[in-house]
């Protein structure tokens, strides 16, 4: 695996102390939007630049970081597996560019999406579109990794002459993705083979035989709690009351840690419309009134409970 590396009698002007000329200036590039410090926002696209960095090959990446910021790479085109790209280098001929990411086998992704789908909230930022932090979790428990673990893993190929691995025309795609993973999260799981709609489909199927269990569980605990608590006869002259417990009864009306509306993206867009809109999406938008308007009011109006 690694780069296949090309031989030719001429020289782009970056290896064995040749002259450096200066590539060709591309009007419509695919810039990169961090043109200082760091490229990518997101723990996983920073992960992804952190990975590549750790295989030694930070001096190759480098040449590749200006490159992504000129907006030398003019395509970038992520298929399960494989990624092509177009870079514009010195020559009038742009370079073509492919980098390769061995998929995972049917097995191993049907023993990550069965980690993925056994824990509630880990599944339900997935079926809304997020990455959660612990993802990799997942991939590990499945003995597998989501990130190469090596440079050799990673089979790249340019059309330009230097043999170097990567070339700079490798590593400013290399940056690039790393934005387009901000973007979208669910490319790395299709440099692995898996699309985001073949996820979503297998992870909705495993919960729903997933979730009758659960609600056996939680349904058996709460009847043992009954079954232990006293009757109600035994508290009739106190029942209205409040008791001491709500003096210190608090009610924290907060977004943290809660995936937006997850019920409704899990169910997906309903079989059916109202006046030419479906209405999941009518549901959205109603949803949202309701929040807008409950943190307006508690924010407002703090409700003082009479404990008399």
């Amino acid at each position: 695996m690694g780069r296949r590396r090309r031989y030719s009698p001429y020289y782009d002007g970056y290896s064995y102390g040749y002259y450096q000329s200066s590539p060709i200036p591309v009007e419509d590039g695919i810039r990169a939007k961090s043109q200082r410090g760091d490229i990518g926002e997101t723990w996983w696209s920073k992960r992804w630049v952190e990975v590549l960095e750790s295989f030694g090959i930070g001096t190759r990446l480098e040449r590749g970081r200006s490159y992504a910021r000129r907006g030398q790479v003019i395509s970038i085109d992520v298929k399960p597996g494989v990624v092509k790209a177009k870079v514009q280098g010195s020559r009038p001929k742009p370079y073509n560019v492919t980098i390769q990411l061995q998929p995972l086998p049917g097995q191993d992704w049907d023993n990550v999406t069965d980690a993925m789908a056994s824990q509630a909230i880990f599944a339900a930022k997935l079926l809304s579109g997020e990455m959660p932090k612990n993802i990799e979790d997942a991939f590990q428990e499945a003995n597998i990794s989501l990130f190469p673990t090596s440079h050799d893993e990673l089979e790249t190929d340019c059309s330009c002459p230097d043999s170097a691995n990567p070339c700079k025309h490798i590593a400013a795609v290399y940056y690039l993705l790393a934005e387009r993973f901000d973007e979208d999260p669910f490319l790395i799981f299709k440099l692995r083979g898996r699309t985001k709609e073949e996820i979503i489909e297998v992870l909705r199927k495993k919960r729903v035989e997933t979730l009758p269990q659960e609600r056996a569980s939680e349904a058996k605990s709460v009847l043992g709690e009954r079954d232990a608590a006293p009757s109600v006869e035994e508290y009739l002259d106190t029942f209205w009351q409040t008791g001491e417990t709500l003096d210190t009864f608090t009610v924290n009306l907060t977004t943290n840690n809660i995936v937006d509306k997850a019920i409704l993206k899990r169910l997906g867009d309903a079989p059916f419309t109202v006046e030419g809109y479906n209405i999941t999406f009518l549901l959205s938008k109603a949803y949202d009134m309701v929040r807008v308007a409950a943190l307006k009011k508690a924010s407002t109006e703090p409700r003082e409970v009479e404990t008399k």
